[in-house]
């Protein structure tokens, strides 16, 4: 969503620096789930993320627009409207601002180098290691700075260093399925 919203800017010229401004800019974009798609997935104004908002780009900045607080409120509310009925989501502040009242709370680690080559993985970007783990702690030290990454109080934290997505989601819904005590 955030991504979305910096695409914009960049798009129409929006100073990133006027929180204001991306938080009427954040208003006009219409956030909404596909409840056709397995599984459940965003739409924005209609249509699937487009692809460019893993661009380079876009990745620069996205840091630098979610740090305003007008922006961060009106994502929030989203976020909320768009979990009301259940969801699974994820995000740095989702268990700790957004629904802090969730029965499961998950925070997932994983070793430096093992989300950089996941980041290569899933954006099959072509560069370094060295250059794209730069890029990362930068990012992640940018991020912190607004919202630090720590779980919340009563999240589960798993190191999913050295594990598949797989084995990961199953740990997931073992937990899943002892908060909810059998509940779907």
């Amino acid at each position: 969503m955030y991504r979305e919203l910096t695409s914009r800017a960049l798009l129409e010229s929006v100073n990133l620096d006027d929180g204001s401004a991306l938080g009427s800019l954040a208003r006009a974009i219409v956030f909404d789930l596909d409840p056709n798609s397995s599984p459940v997935s965003l739409l924005i104004d209609g249509h699937p993320p487009s692809p460019d908002l893993t661009s380079p780009e876009v990745e620069r900045e996205v840091s630098r627009v979610s740090r305003h607080s007008e922006a961060r409120e009106v994502m929030r509310l989203e976020q909320r409207r768009l979990g009301e009925a259940g969801a699974v989501m994820e995000g740095r502040d989702i268990g700790t601002v957004v629904f802090p009242d969730a029965v499961l709370k998950v925070f997932l680690l994983a070793a430096p180098r093992e989300r950089v080559t996941r980041r290569v993985l899933e954006r099959q970007e072509i560069g370094s290691t060295p250059e794209l783990a730069d890029a990362l702690a930068e990012r992640d030290a940018e991020d912190a700075r607004v919202n630090p990454f720590v779980p919340a109080a009563d999240a589960v934290a798993i190191d999913t260093t050295g594990k598949g997505p797989g084995t990961v989601l199953q740990e997931v819904l073992v937990l899943a399925h002892e908060r909810l005590g059998g509940r779907p």
